[in-house]
């Protein structure tokens, strides 16, 4: 009796544990302010973080506090911001944001940035929305930033990020943040009149459209086309290996041409997808690319025979139309490879190290077979004099006779 009497109190003290322990975690719903009510308020879903606003729909006026647990000690930054472009994949880029940086002193360092890309260190700057009221605070590693913001006539919703990250242990400017997925997903789309949120749906189908772009331009472009240049370069200098150079050179092309379209046109809907997002540069190669390359295309079925006095001009034009697909192509892979560090962080370096392994091993096998067959064509060369001059000789049939 008495061994059930203890089970029971022992349950009764577990359960009375748990009832406390869920009443007492902090939700925005229990946290107030010494200076301020705010009429709404929302748990964030990453990074241990909490948002309290009142909105105005008249006037656009928006009054937050945005509390940020966790920052132990002060080389830390927090930031929270709006992205006026209302792009939730990338939200960071052309976000307004509101940045606070706990001092030893006290007081947090406070202030606006406008983040123009992946790059931007949170430098201090304007952003497109006036402010006023910004002020923050650090206590119990907690930090709050104040502010009022005046939003366009008609906002009802935002997209907003918010995030953290260290300090440069040499001059204490903001360092990037990490890029583990509570990072990655802080971030949403919110009614600013409900208070409701959500995630957009498409984050997850852009970005394996990415990949797919990513993918298939780097094969492409970057590795058929390359490699059809060598084949047709090289191997035809062997006998042996025509014509069967030629047609695996087709092969090579008109596969990267195909596929390479497909990328194209993945990355034509990504551009159209992001809305303000804009890589000019890399769409601007890709634009000349395709055009290159439906070139050569067109190209192959006007190609003249050997013997045609045409020959030299359509092998002059295939050459330099084909070797400038070539360095343009490299060109953008990288480019890509530097628009995808904008969506993955440091992850893109990866890839960008396995496509200078496989473009690196392509070179130096370039390299080889460049002197390996001018050896082969000069010593083809030295031997066709030699039998010239032995066969003709002095009377046409390699006697002196």
């Amino acid at each position: 009796m008495l061994m059930g009497d203890m089970l029971r109190l022992v349950l009764g003290f577990c359960v009375l544990s748990s009832i406390v322990l869920t009443s007492s975690a902090q939700t925005c719903k229990n946290q107030t302010f010494s200076n301020k009510v705010f009429t709404t308020c929302r748990d964030l879903p990453q990074l241990t973080s909490y948002l309290h606003w009142t909105y105005e729909e008249s006037s656009g006026k928006l009054d937050i506090a945005f509390r940020h647990a966790g920052i132990t000690s002060t080389n830390r930054w927090v930031a929270w911001a709006i992205n006026p472009n209302n792009n939730l994949d990338p939200a960071m880029i052309g976000a307004q944001a509101l940045v606070a940086i706990p001092q030893s002193s006290g007081t947090p360092k406070v202030y606006t940035s406008n983040i123009v890309s992946t790059t931007t260190q949170l430098q201090e700057g304007k952003i497109s929305y006036p402010v006023s009221g910004l002020s923050a605070t650090y206590h119990n590693n907690e930090v709050t930033i104040f502010a009022t913001l005046t939003l366009s006539n008609g906002t009802t919703s935002l997209v907003h990020v918010w995030q953290d990250g260290f300090l440069s242990s040499s001059d204490s400017t903001p360092q990037e943040h990490s890029h583990e997925s509570s990072h990655q997903n802080s971030k949403e789309v919110l009614d600013l009149v409900s208070g409701t949120s959500q995630v957009s749906s498409g984050i997850g189908s852009r970005q394996r459209r990415r990949n797919t772009h990513g993918i298939l331009n780097a094969i492409s472009w970057g590795i058929l086309m390359p490699t059809g240049a060598v084949i047709a370069r090289y191997l035809k200098v062997f006998k042996s290996a025509d014509p069967a150079w030629f047609y695996l050179h087709i092969i090579c092309q008109v596969s990267a041409y195909i596929v390479g379209l497909s990328g194209f046109g993945t990355g034509i809907k990504l551009g159209n997808d992001s809305e303000g997002v804009e890589y000019d540069t890399h769409r601007s190669l890709a634009i000349v690319l395709v055009c290159f390359a439906t070139l050569q295309v067109f190209a192959l079925f006007l190609r003249p025979n050997k013997d045609h006095k045409m020959r030299l001009y359509w092998n002059i034009y295939h050459y330099l139309i084909g070797y400038s697909t070539i360095i343009i192509s490299i060109i953008n892979v990288f480019k890509g490879f530097e628009a995808m560090g904008d969506y993955v962080g440091d992850r893109y370096k990866d890839w960008k190290h396995v496509y200078i392994g496989i473009i690196g091993a392509l070179g130096g096998i370039a390299v080889f077979l460049e002197a390996y067959t001018w050896i082969i064509v000069l010593k083809r060369k030295k031997t066709e004099n030699k039998t010239s001059h032995a066969v003709n000789g002095t009377n046409g049939y390699g006697s002196n006779l």
